[in-house]
């Protein structure tokens, strides 16, 4: 078996500002596998360095290593290796989530390919997807959002708003969900942005106003939130079942988004998923950082399990195309162009 990482690193077309960083840029991590001659591609897109509870993208090459290390030890004894069992041995960790999430992806887009089956057949679709669009409160540039976009996600933090947002937000057509990532300290001032938003907007959910772990304030929060029709979502502080049970005990949210790298890959965010629906809470696909490749294959998860709008449309970013069209699995790879610039570590 022989193992490769590529790191990448694009501009996005339009830089999003957030509450805790601006994002202009991101690095990806592509992950090549080869097994009995055929290859299979994994991504992820880490932070650069960790921030809310997520590793940053030196941790998360450190764990693909170990991940790689268990996988090799299942094809000496077994011969091909279960793509479904990656995600389900990681030792807890975020770091090991993530680089469990890159392996799953290669050694599943591998398994594809040598079967000579495609994504769509191990997942079939069985819901329309529905995407969301990203743009920022916080920043005066331009926002870009399609027609077809079902929901918006608008990322917000404490302090005044960019000159004419309000503006733009009457102007959209499609529900919003006004983004916090963690930078919320006074509930008295997100119950007050969010009747500033929702008096120009028809807001769905205020999104991971505190800081993950928080529930209790946080469902002190959305109890008030509720009473104006307005529901919390969690997104940093959603990584296991458990985190999802006790969201669901204290009434902490009704939405949760369910990140596939931060859940430990593929199978757990379907376990997730599943989990979600049963405890009453809804749960959406989260993404926005991945390449066109990492994209569609989480556009076929959603379609397969997911009903609300996800993030799973294809960013912008400067530069060459990322992929090109290759038949089996997911029918795109990494483009080879895109990879040859790249920085690359044998693992």
């Amino acid at each position: 078996m022989r193992a490769r990482i590529y790191r990448t690193e694009v501009a996005l077309r339009d830089a999003v500002e957030g509450g805790a960083q601006t994002h202009a840029s991101r690095a990806r991590l592509y992950l090549e596998l080869e097994l009995d001659g055929v290859r299979g591609f994994g991504e992820v897109a880490p932070q650069p360095v960790a921030l809310n509870g997520d590793p940053g993208l030196a941790e998360v090459v450190t764990a693909a290593g170990r991940a790689l290390g268990r996988v090799r030890e299942w094809v000496d004894r077994e011969g091909d290796p279960p793509w479904w069992r990656v995600g389900a041995v990681v030792d807890g960790s975020p770091a090991a989530r993530f680089g469990a999430a890159l392996v799953e992806m290669a050694v599943l887009d591998r398994a594809l390919r040598a079967s000579g089956r495609s994504l769509d057949e191990l997942w079939p679709a069985r819901h329309p997807v529905r995407t969301t669009a990203t743009v920022s409160l916080l920043s005066p540039d331009p926002w870009r959002v399609s027609d077809g976009v079902a929901r918006v996600r608008a990322k917000c933090a404490p302090g005044p708003l960019a000159p004419g947002t309000l503006e733009r937000l009457e102007a959209l057509e499609m529900p919003v969900l006004v983004d916090y990532n963690a930078t919320a300290l006074d509930p008295e001032e997100v119950l007050e942005r969010a009747r500033e938003v929702a008096a120009r907007a028809r807001v769905v959910a205020v999104e991971q106003p505190f800081a993950p772990g928080n529930l209790v304030e946080t469902a002190r929060l959305a109890a008030r939130l509720g009473d104006a029709g307005i529901e919390v979502s969690l997104d940093e502080g959603v990584r296991t079942v458990g985190d999802l049970r006790a969201i669901a005990r204290y009434g902490a949210a009704r939405v949760v988004c369910v990140k596939p790298p931060r859940v430990g890959g593929l199978a757990q965010a379907l376990h997730l998923v599943a989990r979600a629906g049963e405890l009453g809470l809804t749960p959406y696909l989260g993404g926005f950082f991945e390449s066109p490749y990492a994209r569609a294959v989480h556009r076929t998860l959603a379609a397969h399990a997911v009903v609300e709008p996800s993030d799973v449309a294809d960013v912008a970013v400067t530069g060459p195309p990322e992929v090109v069209a290759v038949p089996g699995s997911v029918g795109l790879w990494p483009a080879p162009e895109a990879l040859a610039g790249a920085a690359a570590l044998e693992v």
